[in-house]
C-alpha cells in the first residue's frame, strides 16, 4: 500500500511518524500502522481496497469511531469472551445481509481481540468470504489478536474450538485508544509482551510500549511469514497458551487472557525445567520476566490439577493424547514444540506451581 506507506511514514498530519510492519502471508500482504492518530488512516486504507460500504462492528461508540470515508452501517458489539460463540457470528453475518454487504465490500472489526477475532470469523464466513479491517482497541488485541489471521470462537468444551485463517486487509494500532483502558485491561496485553522474551523478541521490558507493540507484532510477522496455517514454526505462538486457555475455560473467563498466559508461561518454564530442557536460571527468569509486568506467577486456587489437565488434553496443538500431552516448550535452541509429555509430570508440575486469587482480587 504505497499510498498507505507515504501517509504513514510522511512528514506532517497526525499521521505522520506512525510505525509500519509489512505481513506477508499466502492469501496477501497486509500493512499493519502503530502509533498515536491510526485510526485516521481508515478512509485512505478503504479506498485503496476499493470497497464501496462497509460494515463497522464496534465496541467504540462516537467521536472515538473514525469516519471510514464510505457508506457505513454500524454494528454494536459487547466485548467479552462470553460473547465470542457461533451465535454471535450469526447475529454479525445477518447484520451484513440488512446492510447490504456484497463480496466487493468489507467489514471493520472495532473493539478487543474477542471482537477481532469473532468479526475476523463472521468476514471469513460471510458470501464465503469478504474484506475486514483492524482496529483493535485494546493492548492484548494490539500486540497479537488482531495480526495473522487466526480467526475463532468458543465452545462450551473449550476455547478457540471453531475458527478458520482469514487474513485482515489492514490493521490500524492506534494507541490513543490505550489512554483510558483499565489497569487490569493493558496488564493482559502484557501477558502476551512477557512471553515474546522466550520466543524470539528477547527482553521488551526496557522498551516504551509504542516500541513493544512494533517488537511484538514485527515478530509475529516474522512467523506468519513462514507458517501461515500451524504446520509448524506458528506453534511457537502458543508459548503458554496450553495452560492458559485450560484456566480461562476453567475460571468462566474471570481470568483474562493475557493474565492466563501469564500464568502458563511460568507454567512452561518450570515444565520445561522438569524435562531437563533449561537450566534453573532459565527456569527462574519465566517467573521474574511475568513479575516485572505485574502478572500472576500462580494458578488458580479453586480449580483442581485433574481439571486443568483434562482441558489440556483438548488443545488444538495436541497430536496423540493417549501418548502424552503437547506443549510449546524453552530448550537449548529456544523454543519448540514438545509432544508425549507424561499427564503424570504435567500434574506434578502443576501442584508445584502455587495458588492463588483470580488477579482481580490479588
Amino acid at each position: 500500500m504505497s499510498a498507505i506507506r507515504s501517509r504513514a511514514e510522511g512528514g506532517g498530519g497526525a499521521e505522520s511518524g506512525l510505525s509500519r510492519v509489512d505481513v506477508t502471508s499466502k492469501d496477501h500482504d497486509y500493512a499493519v500502522h502503530v502509533g498515536p492518530g491510526a485510526r485516521r488512516l481508515l478512509p485512505a486504507v478503504l479506498e485503496e481496497l476499493g470497497v464501496g460500504r462497509v460494515a463497522v462492528v464496534t465496541a467504540v461508540r462516537e467521536p472515538r469511531l473514525p469516519d471510514p470515508g464510505v457508506p457505513f452501517t454500524v454494528v454494536p458489539v459487547a466485548d467479552g469472551e462470553h460473547h465470542k460463540t457461533l451465535a454471535t457470528v450469526e447475529t454479525y453475518c445477518r447484520a451484513f445481509v440488512a446492510a447490504g454487504l456484497t463480496r466487493a465490500d468489507a467489514v471493520v472489526a472495532c473493539g478487543g481481540g474477542t471482537t477481532t477475532d469473532t468479526v475476523g470469523l463472521a468476514a471469513a464466513l460471510y458470501h464465503r468470504g469478504i474484506k475486514v479491517v483492524h482496529l483493535p482497541t485494546t493492548l492484548l488485541g494490539q500486540v497479537d489478536a488482531s495480526v495473522g489471521g487466526k480467526t475463532a470462537v468458543n465452545l462450551p468444551e473449550g476455547k478457540n474450538l471453531v475458527g478458520a485463517y482469514w487474513q485482515p486487509s489492514a490493521v490500524l494500532c492506534d494507541t490513543d485508544f490505550l489512554h483510558t483502558l483499565p489497569r487490569r485491561e493493558l496488564a493482559s496485553g502484557y501477558g502476551e509482551i512477557a512471553r515474546c522474551a522466550f520466543i524470539g523478541a528477547g527482553d521488551l521490558r526496557g522498551l516504551g510500549l509504542r516500541e513493544q507493540i512494533v517488537a511484538s507484532v514485527r515478530l509475529k510477522a516474522s512467523v506468519v511469514a513462514r507458517d501461515q496455517r500451524d504446520q509448524g514454526v506458528r506453534h511457537l505462538l502458543n508459548y503458554g497458551h496450553t495452560l492458559a486457555h485450560a484456566v480461562e475455560r476453567a475460571t468462566d473467563y474471570t481470568w483474562r487472557h493475557g493474565e492466563a498466559v501469564a500464568a502458563g508461561t511460568v507454567f512452561a518454564g518450570l515444565l520445561a525445567g522438569r524435562l531437563g530442557r533449561i537450566g534453573t536460571d532459565r527456569v527462574t527468569l519465566h517467573r521474574e520476566m511475568v513479575e516485572s509486568f505485574g502478572l500472576p506467577t500462580w494458578r488458580p486456587a479453586d480449580v483442581p490439577v485433574p481439571a486443568l489437565v483434562e482441558l489440556m488434553r483438548r488443545d488444538k496443538k495436541g497430536r496423540d493424547t493417549d501418548t502424552g500431552l503437547t506443549f510449546v516448550l524453552d530448550g537449548p535452541d529456544g523454543a519448540e514444540l514438545v509432544t508425549g509429555v507424561d499427564e503424570r509430570l504435567v500434574a506434578s508440575v502443576l501442584a508445584d506451581l502455587p495458588t492463588g486469587p483470580a488477579p482481580a482480587a490479588a
